[in-house]
């Protein structure tokens, strides 16, 4: 019940991506391939609820649970993505973007071809839930509180009016978040959280702070693999990791600036 769960955080499936997207893009042939080891190896893919829900209730879960995700809301999630997960009757958890998404709400910022909400309900409808990933894709700790109510709520109505429902889980764009992040996630009234940290997902990380591991254009099925089985996970990962400490280290001494510009105003 308490057992540490993979949970896999994909961007772009896409043949031929930008250069934006690239290296957090993989083929369709290999997103089909790591569906088919997830089959093989007897795991069990549920959403981002489910989990948070079995380990706030202390309920059981299924046998080698895993979690497929999905951040943004790129264009190739439905058309080959969807295709590979209901093959299976896998779930997967979708967390857009809704300023990035075609349609009435697009800021124009995104950085390829994204789904329209037309998509997004067709995959709701298929067994993937929906989530917030923002309006805008901000570093959501550098924003005020204003800015950052605003993307939550913006987020979290959009999607509450194209699907009906309003979404129960969200991811932090980029990763980024911090105790005041989480407390107004939690507040603006999302259960769960995932970050990216690239380790396993435990209980004890609490909802708001749910490690994933991120699946890229160079991950081939022998990492995957290791990846499902949660082996040499840290090991794949160290450049990414200090690679991370460092640039928080730059980004916690620009908020000192940037706060103590505030306070002289």
């Amino acid at each position: 019940m308490n057992s540490p769960v993979p949970i896999f955080m994909y961007h772009s499936v896409a043949t031929a991506p930008n250069e934006a997207t690239r290296a957090l893009s993989v083929t369709p042939e290999a997103f089909a391939e790591q569906m088919a080891l997830i089959g093989d190896l007897g795991c069990t893919p549920i959403n981002t609820a489910e989990l948070a829900r079995s380990w706030r209730s202390g309920g059981p879960l299924p046998r080698r649970p895993v979690l497929i995700t999905f951040d943004d809301g790129y264009e190739g999630v439905h058309r080959h993505a969807l295709p590979v997960l209901a093959k299976h009757g896998f779930a997967a958890t979708l967390f857009v973007s809704t300023g990035w998404l075609r349609g009435a709400y697009d800021t124009g910022g995104a950085l390829d071809e994204m789904l329209d909400w037309d998509q997004v309900r067709e995959l709701a409808g298929a067994d993937v839930e929906i989530g917030g990933h923002s309006h805008t894709h901000p570093q959501l700790d550098e924003l005020t509180d204003e800015a950052l109510w605003f993307e939550l709520l913006r987020c979290r109505g959009i999607i509450a009016d194209e699907l009906g429902v309003r979404p129960a889980s969200f991811a932090y764009p980029y990763g980024y978040s911090s105790r005041r992040v989480r407390r107004i996630v939690r507040e603006a009234g999302f259960a769960q959280s995932l970050a990216v940290g690239n380790a396993l997902a435990r209980r004890r990380q609490g909802p708001y702070a749910l490690h994933r591991v991120t699946v890229r254009r160079s991950t081939g099925i022998e990492e995957f693999e290791r990846l499902v089985e949660g082996r040499a996970i840290a090991r794949n990962f160290a450049r990414d990791r200090a690679l991370t400490k460092g640039y928080a280290m730059v980004r916690r001494a620009r908020q000192v600036r940037r706060k103590a510009i505030r306070s002289r105003v």
